[in-house]
């Protein structure tokens, strides 16, 4: 075997790894929590499903890829809870450092290649980058909405935590928004959500 392909079955093994990263968001049907794996398949077959609804001409195979990856550095940096204020003080050291490990096992053009699309998806400006925010957004809500909002309920999220992250759906997918935007209000109505109006 050569050197190439050994570093690339090596880093094929390492990324199993991620199924052992379990997120905060549970299953549909109330099921356990799902992991890291579950949910960047998941929003990649999103991706490809609902690719006709971007705001701009998108890479479909780009934004797969880029789904699949976006959350390999939780291997190492572990999983932050999307409302979580002291994780994410620390979230881009952690995951950098992660990235640098991780990527660094595959050989340097692959290495490079996949560096540079985790970038773009940190960075979000491309219209791939934002349509891969759009799904990693209406994924778990999704899945959360399908639970009667247990996971909001159970960490107290109001409206604004959740508007704050949702509004960024909004450059990827106006549609896939106004469908985000009817989910939400539906579950304050519900008392899922705290509504941060209340009392005002």
């Amino acid at each position: 075997m050569n050197d190439r392909l050994k570093k690339q079955l090596e880093f094929a093994l390492e990324i199993d790894k991620e199924k052992n990263i379990f997120r905060q968001t549970h299953l549909s049907g109330h099921g356990r929590n799902e992991n890291d794996a579950e949910h960047a398949w998941h929003m990649a077959i999103m991706a490809y499903i609902l690719k006709e609804h971007s705001n701009q001409k998108i890479d479909i195979a780009k934004v797969m890829i880029m789904c699949l990856i976006h959350d390999i550095v939780e291997i190492d940096a572990g999983d932050t809870y999307a409302y979580d204020e002291e994780g994410k003080k620390t979230q881009k050291e952690r995951e950098e450092k992660a990235k640098e490990r991780i990527f660094s096992i595959l050989p340097d053009d692959q290495k490079k290649e996949l560096g540079a699309l985790f970038e773009e998806f940190e960075e979000a400006q491309s219209p791939e980058a934002k349509f891969v925010r759009a799904m990693d957004n209406l994924q778990p809500l999704m899945l959360n909405n399908s639970n009667d909002g247990s996971d909001w309920r159970s960490h107290d999220v109001t409206a604004e935590q959740i508007y704050g992250r949702q509004n960024k759906t909004r450059a990827g997918s106006e549609v896939l928004f106004e469908i985000t935007d009817a989910i939400i209000k539906e579950n304050i109505k519900k008392g899922n959500i705290k509504d941060f109006s209340a009392g005002s």
